[in-house]
């Protein structure tokens, strides 16, 4: 088979969080790319029409969704909206974070349950709602959380993300182990150090710039470097797999467990 065929997500729907921005942004753009008709959602209105703009300027189809992911009754209107215009969503994009730099002592309760809430519980409760609608469309499908190297291992100032992203782990294997007889796989992604919104200052930073130190590729993510772990947790490419993590991180675990 071409790869061009095993990619081929034509025909499929695809919904995004954090889509207006950052690996949001790309992921949505790639699917797109590659045939599939994409929902895109987020909080900001215009930097999602913005978004959208770009994709049907490329030849792609996408709606643009405002909802807070926190919200529930945004999220049923967000796949109710992608149902309405594109049909079932087959391709569920856990990918809308939050992160912070608090050292343990100093974290609020506020902090952690804004953390937390956005990067382990709004993932399960959408993964959750798509299932459950692509179960009740008899229509197989994969759903992507998004996940971090710091679910593995943690730095100072991250212990709520690192907790969440942790959860993240182990809820992709819960859930795959539920579900992949079902006809719907569920994978994740774990990403090193990509610049993003959420981290540009950090990374961009004296502390932060030290931190390629200890990536064996000599620098951060850039743009296409998660698109072919994407694209495989999507497509038929990967149909053989479920409830598990690829690690995208320029060999940074492998360096730090020697």
């Amino acid at each position: 088979m071409k790869a061009s065929e095993l990619f081929d997500l034509k025909g499929r729907v695809a919904l995004v969080t954090g889509a207006s921005s950052g690996l949001g942004l790309r992921f949505a753009e790639v699917l797109a790319a590659n045939g599939a008709s994409v929902a895109l959602v987020a909080r900001r209105a215009d930097k999602l029409a913005d978004a959208k703009a770009r994709i049907e300027k490329s030849g792609g189809k996408a709606i643009a969704v405002e909802a807070d992911v926190m919200d529930r009754a945004a999220m049923n209107r967000a796949f109710d909206q992608a149902e309405a215009a594109l049909g079932t969503v087959t391709i569920l994009i856990n990918n809308a974070g939050v992160a912070h730099s608090t050292r343990a002592t100093d974290v609020t309760e506020e902090e952690w349950r804004r953390v937390v809430g956005t990067n382990l519980d709004a993932v399960f409760f959408w993964a959750q709602e798509g299932a459950r609608r692509m179960l009740k469309a008899n229509a197989k499908g994969a759903i992507v959380n998004i996940a971090s190297v710091l679910g593995f291992g943690v730095s100072k100032g991250t212990i709520a993300y690192a907790t969440a992203k942790a959860g993240v782990v182990q809820m992709t294997k819960a859930l795959g182990n539920e579900l992949a007889f079902k006809g719907v796989r569920v994978n994740a992604i774990a990403p090193g150090w990509f610049v993003t919104d959420i981290n540009r200052d950090y990374l961009s930073s004296e502390h932060g710039k030290k931190l390629t130190r200890d990536i064996p590729v000599g620098r951060f993510g850039q743009d296409g470097d998660l698109d072919g772990a994407l694209l495989l947790l999507v497509s038929n490419a990967g149909s053989y797999m479920a409830g598990t993590t690829v690690v995208v991180d320029g060999g940074q675990m492998v360096a730090l467990r020697g």
